[in-house]
């Protein structure tokens, strides 16, 4: 007697189901605006939906507290490179930044991706991604200046520097840019984001 042969249905073993594109979020905002601190915040309440935080490859070491990137050194970085390992990658202050290719597998299967990005790579960026979606990270000037000098990183000249940076974040445009504002409590803007992620 035959036995016969079901067809094969879209979820069952041996044939990947079908998903929409993913959407990528590039977060972007001047230094002290606490992008970290708002990812940080996001991560938890996104851990069951289609959403997929990206880690950075950067040539410095890891420090307690600071962003959970996948150190490398500079010929490792160099090496990938080359050999067409990242997605996005650029330098900012001596150090080297990648996003990786496995990205691009995660929007294939219609995870929602976010990655940390950079203001003067985003052109770049955006040749690379043409569906990337910009989210600016934005403070008030006084806000920043207190943020900044309460984190004891910079003397009062780097500080003033760092805020004529951030005044030029105004000035950004871009077709799909998003904006949330960290003025005041964290918990407001990182509901915002979590909403933007979400969709």
């Amino acid at each position: 007697m035959n036995a016969s042969i079901e067809p094969t249905r879209p979820g069952k073993l041996g044939q990947e189901p079908k998903s929409r594109q993913g959407h990528l979020y590039y977060i972007i905002g001047a230094s002290g605006v606490g992008k970290d601190s708002l990812l940080n915040y996001a991560r938890p309440f996104l851990s069951r939906a289609p959403v997929a935080f990206s880690h950075r490859y950067i040539t410095r070491p890891v420090e307690l507290g600071g962003e959970n990137h996948i150190h490398l050194s500079d010929v490792e970085f160099l090496n990938r490179q080359q050999y067409g390992c990242f997605l996005f990658s650029w330098q900012s202050h001596s150090l080297h930044y990648g996003i990786g290719q496995e990205v691009q597998g995660w929007l294939d299967r219609g995870l929602n991706v976010v990655v940390n990005g950079s203001r003067g790579y985003l052109a770049e960026a955006t040749l690379r991604a043409p569906n990337l979606r910009p989210v600016l990270i934005t403070a008030a000037l006084d806000v920043l200046r207190e943020r900044l000098e309460q984190r004891g990183r910079e003397n009062a000249e780097q500080i003033q520097e760092r805020l004529l940076r951030a005044s030029e974040f105004s000035q950004l445009t871009h077709p799909h840019l998003m904006t949330v504002s960290n003025d005041g409590d964290l918990a407001i803007a990182g509901q915002q984001l979590v909403t933007i992620f979400q969709q």
